[in-house]
Order: structure tokens, then sequence, then C-alpha cells
């Protein structure tokens, strides 16, 4: 099951530096997840042959412009194109009214279904259950109402050795049972084949998703234990100050959090605008998190 996540907008409050409002796909398997949609998202979706039609759930964070100004393009392209499935719409208070009046006033009757989800933001709720997949928000603190995601597998997978089917060559039947961690058994209950000779567990994969906020240890409770975590870092330390003042964090903070939550792997992003060179922010977060990334836009991030 393929679990990566394509960044389409990188940057915070206005596009510079040829990169683009935050916004991110998340694909699982056959679905794809739209996180945020701030300006130019449909057209990074084109960008980068996002099968954008694939897409039945967008998460918005908050009611900041640059995490969902682009919705309504998106929403139009759609109906253009005779979309007919449903598209969730996940997001705070308020959300709902700003789409309906556009809609409203612009004399539009969508020729798909449009459903509203209203996310709480005082704790961590269970969004989507699709399968072996939940989707949750949790509370972040910024200026105004705003969440994170989670994207967490329920089950780890079975992945089968190569060296010992190659070996003793299994038949058919028997590497199914084998891939459900079975022992293979015959009629009369005798162990043929044993899943733990055949089989190695993988643990259950998780994902989360911290669009905008200020520095907060609290957090780390909700995102324990991530295999890829995304955080802002709108500034560098020396920014330090105004990174409280307008309820971001920085570099160094970011990676402390991936230090509080035993993440795996961080993901930078939400830069701001006067940083044209981001480097000096991957080694600022690297001394901290040495497992630190930037996130580039068009770039794939595979969660193994």
């Amino acid at each position: 099951m393929d679990f990566a996540i394509t960044i389409l907008g990188s940057n915070s409050a206005a596009p510079a530096h040829g990169r683009n409002q935050t916004s991110q796909v998340v694909t699982w398997g056959k679905h794809s997840f739209l996180l945020d949609c701030g300006e130019s998202t449909q057209h990074q979706l084109r960008k980068f042959k996002v099968k954008y039609f694939k897409i039945n759930h967008i998460f918005i964070s908050h009611l900041h412009r640059d995490h969902y100004l682009g919705l309504m393009g998106l929403l139009g392209t759609y109906h253009l194109n005779n979309r007919k499935e449903p598209l969730h719409l996940y997001g705070p208070k308020g959300l709902d009214e700003i789409i309906t009046v556009q809609l409203k006033y612009s004399g539009t009757l969508l020729k798909f279904p449009l459903v509203f989800h209203l996310v709480a933001v005082d704790q961590k709720t269970r969004l989507l259950e699709l399968g072996d997949l939940e989707i949750y928000a949790f509370p972040l603190k910024h200026r105004i109402p705003c969440t994170g995601f989670s994207f967490e597998e329920k089950t780890g997978r079975v992945k089968l050795r190569k060296e010992p089917i190659r070996q003793q060559k299994p038949g058919l039947e028997a590497i199914r049972t084998l891939l459900k961690a079975k022992d293979v058994r015959d009629m009369t209950g005798k162990i043929l084949y044993k899943a733990a000779d055949f089989c190695q567990l993988k643990a259950p994969r998780k994902y989360a998703f911290c669009s905008d906020t200020v520095f907060d240890p609290s957090l780390a409770h909700y995102i324990h234990g991530v295999d890829l975590l995304y955080h802002e870092a709108t500034f560098m330390e020396a920014e330090k100050d105004r990174a409280k003042q307008t309820r971001h964090s920085t570099t160094r903070e970011a990676a402390e959090m991936a230090n509080l939550s035993a993440a795996k792997k961080l993901l930078l992003g939400h830069y701001s605008v006067r940083y044209s060179d981001l480097q000096p922010l991957l080694l600022e977060a690297r001394e901290v998190f040495p497992n630190s990334f930037l996130s580039e836009e068009g770039s794939i991030y595979p969660i193994p």
C-alpha cells in the first residue's frame, strides 16, 4: 500500500521566489486527499500531474487566506468538467459560509454534491475512516482556530521475505495465507509453512500535518511516534520574537517538536517570503533534529 506526500505549495502568506502557498496531497493506496488549498493550487495540481479528480476529501486547517483561497477555483474546475462524485470538505466554522456565499452571488449551482464537515478545534477528533486508514484533526495554537491533521493506519502490514519464498516455493494459496501472517497447515493441522519464517511485520504508519502554530509542547501528545512530521517553520531562530508575535514557529522549534514527538523524519514548510535561500533554515533545524528536510514543491515524500 503506497503512502506518500506530494508538496504543491510551501510558502506562507504570499507567493515568492517561485514558491506557492500551502497545499499538499496525501496519497494512500487508491485514495488521494488534499490538505489546505492556497492560491494556485489547481495550477500546481496540473503542473505536477496529480490526478485531482481522484480527490474526494479536502481538509482545511484554518481560515487565513493562504490556506483556502484556491478552493473556489478548484471547485469551479470540477463544476466545468462535470464532476458527479460528492466532494467532502472538512474545516472550521465559517468555511461553509465563505463557499456558499460565493456560489450564491455567482449564480452557481454545482453539478456535484458538496458536503461540509465541521471540524472541532479543541480536541483530537476522528474525521474519516477508510478501510485501514483513520484521519484525525487535532488542535494547534494560532491566531485563529486552527487544526492539524494526522493520517494513521490501524494495523501493520505483512511483507514476505523473498529468500524463503524463492527457496521453498509455497503455492499461491499458501502465500495468500502467509500474507495474513498466519501459518499454513495441512488437513491434519500440521504446520507446513510458519508465518514467522516467511513474514516481516511492519508497524502501522502515521503522517502528521501541522500547518500554522506557535511552538506548543503539548502538541507532541497528538502526534507521538509519527513516521513523517510536517511542521511549519516560518522563521529562523533570529526572528523568534516575530514568530511569537504572529503565532508561528521557528526552524529550531519545529525540530524540537520532532524530538518531543519522537518523529522519525521532519519536513519543514510555510516559509516566510523574506527567505529566498532555504538552506540556512535546513541547517538550523538539523542542528537539533538531524533527520530534517525541506518540503520542496513537486517533490514526493514516501512513507515506506
